[in-house]
């Protein structure tokens, strides 16, 4: 896919949900001169519509959501250490000595009692978050205060790599979803489609429920990333899904029955296409798609993911055939969709 450089830059803004103006400037600014209109709804969410060469047979609404996980400031200790909780869902294992910015300007590293000091029950446990904190290097809460407040957003400090063939970075998820939305609004549509990027999908959907209820899409396609845990010692149905092995569909997860009649129409694109397409070989987590789909009346709905491994952590990792399998095959649905195909 071209301008990769985009998405680094989606990847390394901070926002967390409910702090997302940063990347919401980001996709305005890529968006603004090939939209017909766009509007910034009261909870955030950029809803965007897009005229085609034809008029859309069904109303058709492109999802991706702008935030990523991450913590939030809710006290300072007397010593001046950060105390602080989660902002999504995220393994405590993946915190402990990595390097985050608080506010967007302070740099601290996530710490907890050191392993000589604990007992043996103490060092064989995961910490819990309550025994963790951020230390920036000051020496009193006086000094903290000076530079950090109550309810700042904490980010995983911005990392980005790029091999080649495979890129590492935070936020994946789902800034590549935010990344493949402007690449089709930058392309020339056959049919007229309604583009959402949405804002809070990691702490309930909150975003997309309130922008499912304004567009009032007949059908809508999400644009996710999603677990793949092939890697040493997880095998068959524990894995979920691969790297490297196309663009990810499933036909139910904990929140959604998907769309079975959107699902045949992706299979067939993708064998007809030469896409790389793969099942999620689980039940298991959810998406925006899981409020979008019972939206008013009800929207037919389907996620096309793309695998991510370590995902909802400093460091995700992907590969750019998987990104290109995935928005060609939404680029395809899309405009079979809107043109009434289904």
């Amino acid at each position: 896919m071209n301008n990769l450089d985009l998405l680094k830059k989606l990847c390394t803004a901070n926002g967390i949900s409910g702090d997302e103006n940063s990347v919401r400037e980001i996709i305005i600014n890529e968006i603004r001169d090939y939209v017909t209109e766009y509007k910034i709804d009261n909870l955030g969410n950029i809803i965007a519509f897009k005229k085609g060469r034809k008029k859309a047979v069904k109303r058709l609404m492109v999802s991706a959501h702008m935030d990523e996980v991450g913590f939030i400031v809710t006290d300072i200790t007397s010593d001046g250490l950060i105390k602080f909780d989660t902002v999504g869902g995220i393994d405590r294992r993946v915190i402990l000595g990595r390097s985050v910015l608080i506010g967007g300007k302070i740099n601290g590293v996530a710490g907890v009692k050191p392993t000589h000091l604990c007992d043996a029950d103490e060092g064989s446990k995961i910490p819990e978050i309550n025994s963790m904190y951020i230390d920036i290097g000051a020496d009193t809460k006086e000094d903290a205060e000076k530079y950090i407040s109550l309810g700042d957003s904490i980010n995983f400090e911005a990392m980005y790599e790029d091999n080649g063939y495979s890129i590492k970075s935070k936020a994946i998820d789902d800034r590549a979803g935010c990344f493949m939305l402007i690449q089709m609004i930058k392309s020339e549509l056959e049919y007229d489609a309604y583009f959402t990027f949405v804002v809070q999908e990691e702490v309930g959907l909150h975003g997309a429920k309130v922008a499912s209820y304004s567009v009032e899409p007949d059908f809508s396609i999400v644009l996710e990333s999603t677990t793949a845990a092939d890697i040493p010692e997880v095998s068959g149905s524990k894995q979920v899904c691969n790297v490297e092995n196309g663009a990810v569909i499933g036909y139910m997860d904990k929140r959604t029955i998907y769309d079975k009649g959107m699902i045949k129409h992706a299979v067939s694109l993708a064998e007809k296409n030469n896409i790389k397409l793969q099942f999620k070989r689980s039940v298991a987590g959810g998406n925006d798609a899981g409020v979008i789909h019972e939206s008013r009346g009800g929207v037919r709905t389907l996620a096309i993911s793309l695998p991510c491994r370590y995902i909802h952590s400093q460091l995700s990792l992907i590969y750019k055939s998987d990104l290109e399998d995935t928005y060609n095959l939404a680029c395809m649905l899309a405009s079979d969709v809107a043109g009434g195909k289904l």
